[in-house]
């Protein structure tokens, strides 16, 4: 595995993130350090069968419409090239 880490912000909605401090609270752990160690497991385990990261998108509520609304600002042009960030 690298050793270059990666920062990415992930917002809970209130459920999670109420159960995210309890578990962290249990294992007298921080949250953050939790939340690191579950997502890494979660990515360990994910299967990388297309039908499957379908169905977990389609899962995500909200999803189709932010990137249909994607989709909207580039065909206006409201978009900055990856070579210009």
């Amino acid at each position: 595995m690298s050793t270059t880490s990666h920062r990415l912000n992930v917002t809970l909605d209130a459920e999670h993130a109420a159960r995210l401090t309890r578990l962290a609270e249990r294992t007298h752990v921080q949250e953050g350090t939790l939340a690191r160690s579950l997502l890494s497991h979660a990515i360990e385990d994910a299967d990388p069968d297309a039908r499957d990261i379908t169905s977990l998108l389609d899962g995500i509520p909200g999803a189709f419409e932010r990137a249909q609304l994607g989709l909207q600002g580039v065909r206006r042009g409201e978009t900055i090239p990856l070579e210009d960030l």
